[in-house]
């Protein structure tokens, strides 16, 4: 299309989006400006002059323009500004100089996502339901959900049901009956509970300053946690953060340290791999390295067995819950509680199981909530003991027989020197049942009737909460040990032959796996290529700009206390990449690096969920860390010990897209096999903030701004609805 024909159309299209929708008048009129656009090397081009909300514009170079758009080519230009628009080659201008942005960073901002609301603006949201109630979808840590709203208010939340037109069930047909699951999703308890949580009194609504904090004076970090909070403006709080990321920038590099919880929010875009890595890739800061705190038995311990990095250790789970129900005779739940530590989905299936006349054996210290209501044989040892337990079953195996011989000569390797160790060949001591009944107080004649029975039958291993790994034992002292024997009986009964297996029935559903639609694991539009599964699927999929922190400096977040009081600390690397990734150590301070004196907390409770509390306390308190940032939706023990809090706002408040339990490769793939359906939900902006608070990405938004990085960091002013679209284009 004609490049004259193109900016004429611009003001004309902006006219009439102001004509016909009042939301876009109100945004025209938030700015004065001129905005040229030109080619960058001939004297052709238009103008474009927003006056309190009035369009001006003409053709040719206006003489003093605010902002500046220009473009290396006439044929750039008018590929650039055709519809439909090709992102990629957009991209490809952006990064290669092909269109320049002149101006000030904040107007650039403002102006290019103006124009890109031009796409967006006439999209409308919610099913109306009459009486002025307006249903909403959204997604939730606890499922996803419909959202009734009333004069800008939520009113009730319930899970989603679903009509003829989604996508039909399966069915799982077994031993002369049929199972289907019904037409919607369960919710776990916390999901339901989520409107409370958005009207909590505990909400951040507004930025706050440390009443006895001076950025330009005395800091006081010794009252940390003590002093009260004033209320200041969202300006004047991101000067000061922008301030202080300057100075500790100047510092020197990776003077500046980020933290985050384990999880955040839902939804791939605001989720911590995407708008929190994207903005501090582009900084460049010094990374709290997460232990694999829901998967250490698994990843330290059974990887070595098996390998599995991808998955932390733990094992596959593909097409065992139609096999589980068809063929299992037996199922083993080990330190396996799922009807209370996942979701309700599960639950059916193992009634399933047990209206097919599946035995149920539960093995923990504890009469879980899942043993009361499956009913079954109940073990239980003491606590960590669970390897004596495991070694006294492979005992009774081999010394009578009861395990695969085929599937160890020809699919393990050392199972010669297991057999001589179990013996008592090795130490002198022989890991019998009665040997084992004085470490774990079970009955020895418990132990060798269960491993008969388990070497007689075909039987599934549920491993900890997912039955395939995670939780339970797993995250205990002996926590390596136990995981490292589920593998060894997998292994010694031939897992992966009909009936055998890892499972309690909580995952692996027979949905569509081959439909793609990216997890959060894969990093939203961060780019990220270090610390998410960018490169896996996302980056082919979705054109957006690439990013990588340019600081190597990295603390184990578990030693954060002592590498703030002591000046020192010493990890091991939680990688995904190899099973020998988790041989290299690192210490900090890194060699080249600059000691922290600036952290930026991203949400998360250190105080209450890392040993010893008072380690974190004091280091937030230490004179070395000159200044604490804390955003956050709610009041928690932590924010307190900041000197700047950034009130977030929750899923309910700004747009973003999911999956339901969709994480991604790197942690979970496939980790929506829990469910009975694969749910994508737009995760609608049902209401607008409370108070002053702010989506995750317009609060870093507004800080790259004031650095000078908003252009980048938005991609040219892309919104989260804009983002949102993206990742739905991207998926299948």
């Amino acid at each position: 299309m004609n490049l004259s024909v193109l900016l004429w159309g611009i003001p004309q299209a902006m006219r009439l989006a102001a004509r016909l929708h009042p939301r876009y008048a109100a945004r025209l009129r938030e700015r004065n400006l001129v905005a040229q656009f030109r080619l960058r090397d001939q004297p052709t081009g238009r103008w474009i002059k927003l006056d309190n909300g009035k369009i001006r514009s003409a053709k040719g170079i206006h003489e003093h323009p605010d902002l500046t758009i220009g473009f290396k080519s006439r044929a750039i230009a008018e590929s650039f500004l055709t519809p439909p628009f090709d992102l990629l080659e957009r991209i490809d201008a952006a990064k290669n100089f092909k269109i320049v942005l002149d101006g000030p960073d904040d107007l650039a901002v403002w102006f290019m996502a103006t124009l890109t609301q031009l796409e967006t603006v006439t999209w409308k949201a919610g099913t109306d339901m009459g009486n002025g109630v307006v249903r909403y979808t959204n997604g939730t840590n606890g499922g996803p959900l419909f959202v009734y709203v009333k004069d800008g208010k939520i009113i009730r939340t319930t899970p989603i049901d679903f009509g003829a037109e989604d996508a039909p069930s399966w069915s799982v047909t077994a031993r002369g009956k049929t199972f289907r699951p019904p037409r919607r999703v369960t919710l776990a308890a916390h999901g339901q509970c989520q409107k409370s949580m958005v009207y909590s009194k505990d909400r951040l609504l507004y930025p706050m300053k440390r009443v006895d904090f001076d950025p330009d004076g005395d800091r006081n970090p010794q009252n940390r946690g003590k002093s009260e909070f004033e209320r200041i403006g969202w300006d004047e709080a991101l000067d000061i953060v922008a301030k202080e990321i300057r100075r500790a920038k100047a510092a020197g590099p990776g003077a500046i340290a980020v933290d985050h919880g384990s999880h955040h929010q839902w939804g791939n875009l605001g989720h911590y791999l995407s708008a929190f890595n994207r903005f501090w890739n582009l900084i460049g800061v010094t990374r709290l390295m997460h232990s694999p705190d829901s998967w250490e038995g698994w990843f330290w311990g059974a990887m070595h067995h098996w390998g599995n990095s991808a998955r932390l250790g733990c094992p596959e789970f593909y097409g065992t819950v139609e096999d589980c129900l068809k063929e299992a005779e037996m199922i083993v739940f080990w330190s396996s509680d799922p009807d209370t530590t996942y979701g309700f989905e599960g639950t059916q299936r193992r009634q399933w199981a047990r209206e097919l006349g599946i035995k149920m054996v539960h093995i923990d210290p504890f009469l879980n909530h899942t043993a009361a209501h499956l009913g079954g044989k109940w073990i239980a040892p003491r606590p960590q003991t669970d390897a004596a337990l495991a070694q006294a079953l492979c005992h009774v195996w081999i010394t009578e027989g009861l395990y695969d011989k085929d599937f160890v000569a020809h699919r393990t390797t050392g199972f010669g020197e297991w057999r001589a160790y179990i013996l008592g060949e090795v130490d002198g001591i022989a890991k019998t049942p009665e040997w084992q009944e004085a470490e774990t107080g079970v009955p020895a004649r418990d132990v060798r009737a269960l491993a008969r029975e388990w070497g007689a039958k075909k039987t599934y291993l549920g491993a900890g909460s997912w039955g395939v790994g995670v939780g339970g034992a797993c995250r205990g002292p002996t926590g390596m040990q136990w995981a490292r024997m589920m593998t060894i009986l997998g292994a010694m009964q031939g897992y992966g032959r009909p009936g055998y297996n890892f499972g309690n029935l909580q995952f692996g559903a027979p949905i569509d796996y081959n439909f793609y639609f990216p997890g959060y694991g894969e990093g939203g539009f961060s780019g990220d290529l270090a610390f998410s599964a960018n490169a896996a699927n996302n980056y082919q999929r979705m054109p957006h700009i690439v990013t990588m922190s340019s600081v190597r400096q990295t603390i184990p977040r578990i030693w954060f206390p002592e590498a703030i009081t002591q000046g020192k600390a010493v990890g091991y690397l939680t990688d995904v990449a190899s099973v020998q990734g988790q041989f290299f150590p690192f210490s900090y301070p890194a060699p080249g690096h600059f000691p922290v004196e600036m952290l930026y907390k991203y949400g998360g409770q250190m105080l209450g969920t890392m040993v010893g509390g008072n380690r974190w306390a004091r280091a937030y308190r230490h004179d070395s860390l000159k200044f604490i940032v804390n955003q956050a939706v709610w009041k928690e023990g932590e924010t307190s010990f900041a000197d700047i809090i950034l009130p977030a706002c929750t899923v309910f408040e700004k747009w973003d897209i999911g999956e339901s339990y969709n994480v991604g490769p790197g942690y979970v793939h496939h980790m929506q096999s829990m469910n009975n359906h694969r749910v994508i939900t737009l995760q609608h902006k049902c209401i607008e903030p409370l108070g002053e608070a702010r989506s995750d990405y317009d609060i870093f938004l507004a800080v790259a701004t004031k650095l000078g990085l908003g252009a980048v960091y938005s991609e040219g002013g892309s919104s989260e609805l804009d983002w949102c679209k993206r990742v739905f284009d991207s998926s299948d």
